[in-house]
């Protein structure tokens, strides 16, 4: 029987950020399904405009945007729920329409997305709600999946695991020179051991552990004299000044360099640039950023206390450490400097990762959850 499906998100094609990231390629997966399947699908967004939508993933035909006009999206969306047969809603402050939906027509299968720390912490009674009435909670790691049933006793039964794929878009890199205007851009040779961090900066998330990273470099800089470490993101003013003090106090003003916010179509080439990639973050849903590194065949090192697990395979494709240990840090990322990988090591990585985290696997499923 054809299915009538509507996926709605709050924004993907504007901003980019992990969930923004997900909901693309969740949108591109479904749409293709869609097509082979002969679904009705449609992909609906809040903040979005119409101009702002990334044809590549889906076509204007198949995509609603509203931009600030939030009662105006609401609304619609409620009177567009009496149709479908299945609703997913990319985040859980999308948990009214949800309810609405539910109440309007409960023939309609609700699916919530569950990312991370946004259903780890305590929620609304209205958000506690959607989670009681959801038919389907798609966790994009274990370790989310546990959460969110150890804090809001979510019935395990309808959670699934469905870890995140790399973006099917996304450049992949056939060589693995470090990019020449890189290195002029940041002063820098290509025998210098380059450790790259890229994540949201922000005053309010200082779980990231990018400050051990800023310390473990410090302790680095002796047996690396030539050592550079590129931390990327964007980030307030709160945090800039945090960042700028903690480099301070640990002398690493040569060694360091702030790059702000990367447009995505530099981003493949800062992984390039790089040999190591370290976030040994506490709060990672999953952390798309290092299914992207282990594409461009950079090795990672994640934290071992969060969603991160999934991304590295259970350290299959990188290793995970104790974010509390700062001796853990800094031994890990030394071994990984005196053995740096070469271009068949980085290719190997690449294709390991790829082979498990592809838009085909997404699809297959995707399309299990939907035969259920």
């Amino acid at each position: 029987m054809s299915k009538k499906v509507v996926f709605f998100t709050l924004q993907t094609f504007s901003t980019t950020g992990g969930i923004q990231k997900m909901s693309r390629t969740l949108g591109h997966s479904l749409y293709k399904l869609a097509q082979i399947d002969k679904w009705n699908f449609e992909m609906w967004s809040a903040y979005d405009k119409p101009d702002d939508l990334m044809l590549q993933y889906l076509p204007q035909s198949a995509f609603r945007a509203f931009g600030i006009n939030r009662m105006n999206y609401l609304f619609k969306a409620i009177k567009r729920s009496l149709k479908p047969d299945v609703v997913i809603l990319s985040h859980i402050n999308l948990s009214v329409l949800g309810l609405l939906i539910k109440l309007t027509n409960p023939k309609c299968k609700v699916w919530l997305i569950a990312h991370g720390v946004e259903v780890w912490r305590p929620l609304s009674y209205i958000k506690r709600c959607l989670l009681k009435r959801c038919d389907k909670i798609i966790c994009v790691s274990n370790f989310t999946q546990e959460q969110i049933i150890k804090h809001h006793n979510v019935d395990r039964n309808i959670c699934r695991v469905l870890n995140n794929a790399v973006d099917p878009f996304m450049k992949q890199p056939e060589t693995f020179e470090k990019p020449a205007y890189l290195i002029n851009r940041h002063e820098l040779k290509n025998s210098y051991p380059i450790i790259f961090t890229l994540t949201r900066l922000a005053s309010s998330e200082q779980y990231k552990g990018y400050e051990q990273v800023i310390a473990a470099v410090s302790n680095l800089k002796n047996q690396f004299p030539n050592i550079k470490y590129i931390l990327s993101g964007k980030y307030d003013v709160k945090e800039e000044i945090r960042i700028k003090k903690l480099i301070l106090q640990h002398q690493i003003q040569e060694q360091i360099i702030l790059t702000g916010f990367i447009d995505e179509y530099e981003l493949v080439d800062h992984f390039l640039l790089a040999d190591l990639f370290v976030l040994p973050s506490k709060k990672e849903g999953f952390g798309i950023v290092f299914i992207e590194a282990l594409a461009c065949g950079l090795p990672v090192i994640c934290g071992n206390a969060d969603g991160s697990i999934d991304a590295i395979r259970n350290g299959e494709l990188g290793t995970a450490i104790n974010p509390e240990n700062p001796t853990e840090l800094i031994d890990c990322i030394t071994t990984y400097l005196n053995t740096p990988f070469t271009a068949q090591h980085r290719k190997q990585l690449q294709q390991q990762c790829l082979l498990h985290f592809n838009e085909n696997n997404y699809m297959q499923k995707l399309n299990i959850l939907f035969n259920e």
